[in-house]
């Protein structure tokens, strides 16, 4: 502080500051309590024009005095020059302490360019100002207390603080509005001097910050209808047989999100936009041509049963694929379904007229040699309208109450 002082021609004050700070307050009881250091240089001077201390403790005033001197032989400044101009003491404290300098957060409390927070006691005047400079401080609480400090205009800041001033430009997630947003911001430390966020972020920046949303939020925020679900469960199913099949479990699709998604993000900005993702076409462009015509065939949508209906196999579980269908419907079949190339067979839940499970099996054809049996007898008698024959494989499959003669 001193030798910049010097550069400035406000030798004379910087030592008088520096004096301060380093003796005992001047002000004892009530008086004390003010944190405005400006009060300090005010009664000091005071005292050196007519011996007046003004309230003051007369023998700090006198060490203080012996100080100042002291650093003013150092520097070989002249005791009176440029003295009495004390709208400089924050200017002249921001070069001590750089890291101390602070805007209003309001209700006394100021934002440290340190990125600290600290806080002056109530009723403080200086808790108004725009920026301050945090002489002292007590960090033993969680949010510091100001016990001396120094109004400085932000001019001054701008002017004499230029070599540590920066400009960035942040594009971010705007939780609030839940779009992406884009600031300019002019930066002293981590004190933002000015702002302004009214330029558009570029197609990949916003793109870039969505991806990050996705990662922190997980995937769930991504329009999963019910065809893009069972799309992810039939490669699921894949991967569970073939291990170079793409891996679409939530770890995975996180881990990989700008090779499978970031293409389909161009433009996008908001929440709104992210529930148009073609989240299909996406999860379809992780796989080859040949994969596509495999996924057809081995991991089909639905199943044909022997009444003629296509029914939907549930992927839920992709070690274990279910066909749930009516048990008069498979009539005439004799072994389980299968997929995945003839390897896996499906969890078949054989319905009752009023679609309730009353089988859950992967092998029909023992299904039929014996507990058909026991059902049939269980069902005759609550169903009699429907048609329970007694050889099931010869029996015409159908998906109404009787077949069609």
């Amino acid at each position: 502080m001193l030798l910049r002082a010097a550069e400035l021609g406000t030798a004379p004050l910087a030592c008088r500051l520096a004096a301060l700070l380093q003796e005992r307050d001047l002000f004892k009881g009530p008086a004390a309590l003010d944190c405005d250091l400006t009060l300090r240089v005010e009664a000091l001077l005071r005292f050196e024009r007519s011996a007046d201390s003004g309230g003051a403790d007369p023998a700090a005033l006198r060490a203080v005095q012996r100080e100042s001197r002291h650093f003013l032989a150092q520097l070989q400044a002249a005791p009176g020059e440029n003295v009495n101009d004390i709208s400089r003491c924050g200017l002249l404290l921001s070069f001590a302490y750089p890291d101390r300098i602070g805007p209003k957060r309001g209700d006394g409390a100021f934002l440290l360019s340190s990125g600290r927070g600290a806080a002056m006691r109530e009723g403080q005047p200086l808790a108004r100002s725009s920026y301050i400079v945090a002489a002292s401080i007590d960090d033993r609480a969680t949010q510091g207390a100001i016990m001396l400090t120094a109004e400085i205009e932000e001019g001054q800041l701008l002017s004499y603080h230029a070599d540590r001033i920066t400009e960035e430009a942040d594009v971010y997630w705007d939780k609030e509005s839940g779009s992406v947003k884009k600031r300019r911001r002019t930066m002293l430390g981590a004190l933002v001097l000015k702002e302004t966020s009214h330029e558009r972020p570029s197609a990949e920046e916003m793109a870039n910050v969505l991806l990050s949303v996705i990662a922190t939020d997980g995937i769930e925020i991504l329009p999963w209808e019910k065809g893009t679900i069972q799309l992810r469960e039939r490669l699921m199913f894949m991967h569970t047989l073939r291990s170079d099949w793409p891996d679409v479990s939530d770890v995975s699709l996180i881990a990989t999100l700008d090779e499978w998604l970031l293409p389909y993000l161009q433009g996008m900005r908001n929440l709104r936009d992210l529930q148009r993702v073609p989240l299909a076409r996406a999860l379809e462009g992780m796989l080859d041509w040949n994969q596509r015509q495999m996924l057809e065939k081995e991991a089909p949508t639905h199943i044909s049963v022997p009444s003629g209906s296509r029914v939907p196999v549930d992927y839920t579980n992709p070690a274990a694929p279910v066909l749930a269908v009516r048990l008069q419907e498979m009539f005439g079949q004799l072994d389980t379904p299968r997929i995945g190339g003839g390897k896996v067979p499906v969890l078949l839940h054989l319905l009752s007229p009023a679609r309730r499970p009353v089988q859950v099996t992967s092998d029909l054809a023992s299904f039929w040699r014996g507990t058909y049996f026991e059902v049939k007898k269980d069902l005759k008698g609550r169903y009699p309208k429907h048609y329970w024959p007694d050889d099931p494989l010869q029996a015409i499959p159908t998906n109404r109450t009787r077949p069609v003669k």
